[in-house]
């Protein structure tokens, strides 16, 4: 990962807090969601309905994203992603000490809170902060380097359980502690940066935007079938333990530390409706795969497969910032989390019973969403920009002219 770009205005740049803050992000995220199936099955006894319930819960926070707008009248965005980022790590510091239903409840929910709203936040400033010219690029380092951050921690996640045989409660005690650790650094660090346009402190909805939302609803919606369940599967149907399951995870981080900057280039040359097409095509092949996987080999290669096709939406996040008005940003990124989540709270919960049924329908539904999702790709511009945010209107007869 080159680092000319972010060095060029110093170590205290806008660059290198956003991927700093990104990295310290996935330290937290990336314990709790190693050692969770585990930790819910094992620890806590639940089952697939118990761990879907827990999951949709964990979701609520991303519906209310929206309301990160209305705090940003007491808080500064930058201030704001940082105490985010503290309440994360507090969240999955304490879940170890709490292996009950409602005990994962509610420090599920800390931890989630956290975790929406810096992701809200931090996607915000990205936006913001970065040229349209260098976003792609920039956010690929991003995803390197939270991918990378990911691979530390499940490696350490792995010498922890199967070398040292450390508690599962001390391993969630670490990982959020690193976390909350850089979020207190980067607050007495680095400056507080200003933002070029002013950012309107109501929530925005634009009809131009629509294609936008759709996208974001169908990947919202598409992700909780992975998350939730992808996860599961290589847990229930094949055995994995928390530590295969942390090796498996550090295939993922690998994979993505080398593609992600080159995802992120290759999306700057060839554009977002390109990208997204390859995107959605193959994630129907990987979500038609998990449905009939006999063999946990088959298992372990689609989940490497799908890790790596999710990088590739940074391509919706660059296709927003080219349709945008500028002043819409903050205010759009908190209501692309709740669009997101409007599904996600019933994905978890509902499919976690259709899962006691037949897990192939779960995966069978997530081919289904990938397949909209295809569509809708087809339907971005190759130069998308204000006036072109869509070619829906383009398969339209124009109106004539009044003779």
């Amino acid at each position: 990962m080159t680092t000319g770009g972010m060095l060029k205005d110093g170590w205290k740049s806008r660059e290198v807090f956003l991927v700093l803050t990104a990295i310290a992000m996935p330290i937290s995220f990336s314990t709790w969601q190693a050692l969770f199936n585990n930790f819910a099955h094992d620890a806590a006894g639940l089952q697939g309905d118990g761990v879907g319930f827990i999951q949709s819960f964990r979701e609520v926070p991303g519906f209310l994203s929206f309301t990160v707008i209305l705090l940003l009248f007491w808080f500064r965005e930058q201030r704001f992603a940082l105490a985010s980022l503290v309440m994360l790590g507090i969240g999955t510091m304490i879940t170890g000490f709490y292996p009950s239903f409602w005990g994962l409840m509610m420090t599920t929910f800390v931890m989630s809170v956290g975790f929406h709203y810096f992701e809200s936040l931090h996607q915000s400033l990205t936006l913001q902060w970065i040229d349209k010219d260098r976003a792609p690029e920039v956010m690929g380092k991003i995803v390197s380097g939270r991918s990378f951050a990911a691979l530390i921690s499940f490696g350490l996640i792995w010498l922890m359980l199967d070398t040292a045989g450390m508690d599962l409660k001390w391993v969630y005690l670490i990982g959020g502690g690193v976390t909350v650790a850089v979020a207190l650094y980067a607050w007495i660090g680095f400056p507080e940066f200003r933002a070029s346009v002013e950012q309107s402190k109501r929530i925005v909805l634009r009809k131009r935007y629509w294609l936008w939302y759709a996208l974001v609803f169908m990947s919202g919606a598409r992700r909780q079938i992975f998350v939730v369940f992808a996860g599961f599967l290589m847990v229930q149907k094949f055995g994995f333990t928390a530590g295969q399951m942390s090796l498996m995870f550090l295939a993922n981080m690998a994979m993505t530390i080398y593609l992600a900057p080159k995802i992120g280039r290759l999306i700057g040359r060839i554009g977002e409706r390109r990208m997204l097409i390859i995107e959605y095509t193959g994630l129907v092949l990987v979500f038609t795969g998990y449905a009939f996987a006999s063999e946990a080999w088959m298992g372990v290669a689609l989940y490497v497969t799908d890790h790596v096709f999710f990088a590739m939406a940074i391509a919706i996040k660059t296709y927003f910032q080219k349709i945008a008005d500028p002043a819409d940003i903050a205010s759009s990124s908190g209501v692309s989390f709740t669009i997101s989540h409007i599904v996600a709270i019933v994905i978890p919960a509902g499919f976690g019973f259709l899962w006691l049924t037949s897990p192939t329908y779960v995966f069978l539904s997530g081919t289904a969403m990938a397949a909209v999702s295809l569509v809708l790709a087809f339907m971005v511009p190759r130069d998308p920009e204000p006036g072109n945010e869509s070619l829906i209107f383009r398969i339209l007869p124009k109106p004539q002219p009044a003779e």
